[in-house]
């Protein structure tokens, strides 16, 4: 891989999630720009396919990002407490960015497709109020780039640590 190929990529994935968080930014404001009437916790309104498309776009281009820090990031994993305590902080940084990582991707795009769903009828909606679930996801694809970016880097920094030291494993017995 080129040398400026890592900030490259990590300029890739934060760009796909702020593009994603304000798509669902924007999915929200053409949600509340349709009529409704609204009685405590429930909600009478039309269904906006403007807010549709940008909550469903922005769904992808998430999922997009994630796929994208995941798999070139590698795989790095833990499996037990013992592992847990020997390994680097850039591992276990790995680890815990790709954990987090992947709880605001469960959550964030649960939000954005589920707003978009209700947005995706052809007639008018009644029921349980769905506000603010395109912004929060949209919000939280923000929170996701930085973690994946995280993963990624550190990632990358245990793949060339470990690299170093077979390097230095085979070096010493030459």
């Amino acid at each position: 891989m080129p040398k400026n190929a890592g900030f490259l990529v990590c300029l890739l994935i934060m760009a796909m999630d702020v593009v994603a968080g304000i798509l669902g930014i924007e999915a929200e404001i053409a949600q509340n720009k349709v009529k409704h009437l609204k009685v405590w916790i429930f909600e009478c309104r039309d269904p906006s396919y403007q807010a549709f498309k940008l909550g469903l776009a922005a769904a992808v281009l998430l999922a997009v990002a994630h796929a994208i820090g995941n798999l070139l990031g590698g795989c790095i994993c833990i499996w037990s407490k013992k592992d847990l305590d020997n390994t680097s902080a850039n591992k276990q940084l790995a680890v815990a960015s790709l954990i987090f990582s992947w709880i605001i991707l469960a959550v964030a795009f649960s939000m954005l497709i589920v707003g978009a769903i209700s947005n995706s009828k052809s007639r008018r909606s009644c029921g349980i109020s769905h506000h603010r679930l395109l912004s929060i996801g949209g919000i939280l694809c923000f929170i996701h780039g930085l973690f994946t970016i995280a993963y990624y880097v550190s990632a990358r920094a245990t793949r060339k640590e470990a690299d170093a030291g077979a390097a230095r494993q085979h070096g010493g017995h030459a």
